[in-house]
């Protein structure tokens, strides 16, 4: 992954360059944001264009024998830490590079859903152990192989836990010549005050509309219309997008599940909605938590509708019928109602409880809001 190959972020990579020619690379940075914005894939970048032994103008040289090893994910002085899930003889992140390496060399936009499913594990809770935090301090107290930087990225540092995380301040507050801890986080609000004063925070702002549209268009062969209509919905995230391509495939049932939803809940049929929720419950997380981000855009879809702006709006021709009739039922008393009950919904699949339930109970607030 090179500067060029990342989407957007054009500032935080002029930053991260003027830093590197002038010397003034801060020991540990903090790449916070939003899931999605390219904070890895920078990440990933910088690390390169760090170890690189012919660096040109704006990007690392790709050609260099430092060049090939980090393409390879190689290079003895560029390392990763991580969440993993525990079992039997994996305790560190060394016993998951394999899988790890499969997962960058796929895509760098990726959530940690994706990395659960690449352990094997997409029902388990991923942390950064005690183990792992010893880990980094050992190899990172070795001097650099190639007589250069040594490079530790840090994805998710927010799941490490407490005492891990103490483990780990000396070896910030006091690293080795020519060490750079890169910490990429999508919530800094769990990590230990004490690790916040030890870095330099870049926050990434959420990626423009047209920049995702294009990018959609050129690396996904997604088509313009359809592209940005999926940047628009997407809150200034590729990954989210990424993701809504493949929701538009299952739009269609969506679609048939919303419209039933929402006719049923205006009815007070509680028996249908009862065996509604049976047939939701049969999908897996991540097409219930697909089909919940679908019921978000259509809120907001029909919201805007009654504005009469149809600039506004980006619907297929079946969802625009539907609109007609059922817009006038989202307004200002129950739109931001609906939006927290389909959000907390979705947090809610990632915990182990009753699908069957919270479905249920999802639709009898729905019962309750398009009343309003």
């Amino acid at each position: 992954m090179l500067f060029g190959n990342v989407i957007g972020q054009e500032d935080v990579k002029a930053m991260l360059r003027r830093l590197a020619k002038a010397n003034r690379i801060p020991h540990a940075l903090l790449f916070s944001g939003q899931q999605g914005v390219g904070k890895l894939a920078i990440a990933i970048a910088f690390g390169r264009y760090l170890l690189c032994e012919n660096k040109q103008e704006d990007d690392a040289c790709n050609q260099c024998p430092a060049c090939r090893q980090s393409l390879k994910w190689s290079h003895p002085d560029l390392h990763f830490s991580f969440p993993i899930v525990k079992k039997n003889t994996v305790q560190v992140c060394a016993d998951y590079l394999k899988e790890w390496y499969g997962l960058l060399g796929s895509s760098l936009y990726f959530g940690l859903d994706d990395w659960l499913d690449a352990m094997g594990a997409p029902d388990k809770n991923a942390l950064i152990p005690e183990a792992e935090c010893d880990s980094i301090i050992d190899q990172m107290s070795i001097s650099s192989y190639e007589g250069g930087y040594k490079v530790m990225i840090v994805w998710l540092p927010e799941r490490m836990n407490a005492s891990a995380a103490n483990n780990l301040l000396k070896t910030l507050e006091e690293p080795s010549r020519n060490t750079v801890f890169i910490l990429v986080s999508n919530d800094t609000s769990t990590i230990l005050p004490t690790i916040m004063s030890r870095v330099q925070e870049i926050v990434f702002r959420p990626l423009p509309t047209d920049v995702i549209a294009d990018a959609l268009v050129r690396r996904n062969a997604v088509d313009e219309g359809m592209a940005r209509q999926l940047a628009r919905i997407s809150g200034g995230s590729y990954l989210k997008a990424l993701q809504l391509i493949n929701v538009n495939s299952d739009s269609v049932a969506f679609f048939e599940q919303f419209a039933q939803l929402m006719r049923k809940a205006y009815g007070r049929d509680l028996p249908a909605l009862k065996e509604w929720a049976e047939d939701v419950t049969a999908w897996g997380k991540e097409k219930q938590k697909a089909f919940l981000d679908y019921c978000q855009n259509m809120i907001r879809e029909n919201f805007m509708y009654n504005f009469h702006r149809p600039e506004l709006n980006f619907m297929n021709d079946q969802e625009a019928q539907f609109a007609v009739r059922f817009a006038r039922f989202i307004n200002e008393r129950n739109v931001k109602g609906f939006m927290e009950e389909f959000s907390r919904a979705q947090k809610e699949i990632n915990h182990n409880i009753n699908s069957r339930t919270m479905f249920f109970a999802m639709a009898l607030q729905c019962i309750l809001l398009i009343k309003k």
